[in-house]
């Protein structure tokens, strides 16, 4: 990761489909602009085949070693092209000083060629160690044949040895949780204990405690990375597997490709700190994580009316407060968007401040989204959704590449006017700033560059207020604001 390094999430859940715009295509087009404006390293979207073809967003995962090269499950592309497009946009991104991070779900597999018998029992929803009913064999989704593939690039096959649980009998025509019984089957012991035992998430899961498949999926991992030259992950639905199994899998690759660095951060969506920290704990620090308390914090800061939102408050049990080297800030993404499960979309107002916070700051590893930065349209839940730009969101951008830098001054000392200052560094000529943002309010701060700066004059590189501020010979600056703005001031 580079020093002030801006990731960005380059797609949202409702990118093109069949006959729109091809994504791979489209970094092609993009990289130079986005690694100009000061994009540093794009993740994107699964590039394998899906149980739905053309029309999966990549999570449904069919077969990994099918990047959009053979007519598998309706088409040869997946939704966002073809393996050589893709190459060819990782390549365009290198060539641009980006890295790129693509994304891997390891946690299940979907769309099976055919059915096995299983011995299975069902479980609660809201209890995963709770089984009712009695014991049956039930017709599982989990024959895997990879027919238009065949052997090409791996000759393993999967069957219901390697899962753990399916939620479809096909001869019972029933959806519940089913769990796989006999050959020492268990629901996986190291994760989430949400519903007491989160290991099934969807699908048909497999069963991370089988040799068979951490060897498919270290040999799977290599072969990705020696056909794509990817810089690294973002690891899908961690919460649900094995604890241990990435903190091994993330070892073995770097011991492998040394001394290329291999980025990884993981999704556990969860708003307790204590539970990421716990999971950093567990997997030895092999990874980041999305700070998933701060985004709710940012949610929670742009809904609450009239300033009684504690600003002083916003950093409080976060991950980048608590973990600032491992961890992934984030405003929104594609499962807070709306019409998405997860839905905790951040208002347009507030999302200029929330943009400061993340990338204004020298914790953490920002992440923008696609629709923040370029804006989307779409339907879904029965509704015509239109999510516009961030204003002013490239400007902060390029002032973290080119200004965020030396010391960090703190003034979270108002309820509703917080701030802090960027002292410079030598090494970025013109470095420096001062940030100042309300929620409620407009207001002015007093606040110190440093002695570096006495006599030099400032101005709000976002527009959001007239004027200049001189900074005083002692090094000071007197620093406004608008209500429900955000000011970022930079040297004229």
């Amino acid at each position: 990761m580079d020093i002030n390094g801006t990731m960005m999430q380059y797609f949202h859940w409702y990118y093109g489909h069949f006959g729109g715009p091809n994504l791979w295509e489209r970094v092609q087009q993009e990289a130079a602009d986005l690694s100009e404006a000061g994009i540093t390293a794009l993740w994107l979207p699964p590039p394998y085949k899906g149980a739905a073809g053309i029309d999966d967003v990549g999570y449904g995962i069919y077969d990994l070693y099918d990047l959009g090269e053979f007519d598998q499950k309706g088409s040869v592309r997946t939704k966002y092209g073809t393996r050589d497009a893709y190459v060819a946009a990782i390549r365009s991104a290198h060539d641009a000083g980006m890295q790129v991070y693509a994304d891997v779900v390891l946690n299940h597999k979907a769309g099976a060629d055919d059915t096995q018998w299983v011995k299975a029992a069902r479980v609660k929803y809201d209890n995963r160690n709770f089984s009712y009913g009695e014991e049956t064999w039930i017709e599982a989704w989990t024959q895997f044949n990879f027919a238009a593939r065949g052997d090409r690039h791996s000759e393993f096959k999967w069957d219901y040895r390697h899962f753990d649980g399916v939620d479809w009998a096909q001869n019972l025509g029933e959806k519940a949780i089913f769990k796989f019984l006999g050959l020492g089957k268990d629901w996986e012991k190291m994760v989430s204990n949400e519903h007491g035992n989160y290991d099934y998430l969807m699908f048909s899961d497999l069963d991370m405690n089988h040799p068979q498949v951490r060897t498919e999926l270290a040999r799977w991992a290599k072969w990705f990375i020696r056909v794509t030259a990817v810089d690294g992950f973002r690891l899908d639905a961690v919460k649900h597997i094995q604890f241990s199994f990435f903190r091994d899998w993330l070892f073995f690759l770097r011991r492998e490709f040394s001394p290329k660095e291999i980025f990884a951060v993981g999704e556990y969506w969860s708003s307790d700190v204590d539970t990421l920290s716990y999971y950093l704990e567990k997997t030895r620090g092999m990874m980041s994580l999305f700070d998933a308390p701060l985004q709710k914090k940012l949610y929670d800061a742009s809904r609450t009316p009239n300033g009684q939102f504690d600003m002083r408050r916003i950093l409080d049990h976060t991950l980048v407060q608590r973990h600032p080297s491992h961890c992934v800030t984030l405003v929104d993404n594609h499962d807070t968007q709306p019409c998405q499960a997860l839905e905790r979309w951040v208002e347009l107002w507030f999302k200029p401040l929330a943009y400061a916070v993340i990338l204004l700051r020298q914790e953490g590893y920002p992440c923008v989204f696609y629709p923040d930065y370029y804006g989307a349209e779409y339907d879904d839940c029965g509704h015509h959704i239109r999510l516009a730009p961030v204003p002013r969101l490239q400007e902060m951008i390029g002032a973290r590449k080119h200004l965020a830098y030396g010391l960090q001054r703190d003034y979270f000392d108002h309820p509703n006017l917080i701030g802090w200052t960027r002292q410079g560094d030598a090494d970025h000529p013109g470095s420096g700033l001062a940030v100042l943002l309300s929620n409620g309010p407009g207001g002015n701060k007093w606040m110190a560059l440093g002695a570096a700066h006495a006599g030099k004059t400032f101005g709000d590189i976002l527009g959001n207020h007239a004027g200049e501020v001189a900074i005083n010979e002692h090094g000071w600056g007197n620093f406004k604001v608008n209500g429900g703005s955000v000011s970022v001031w930079t040297q004229r």
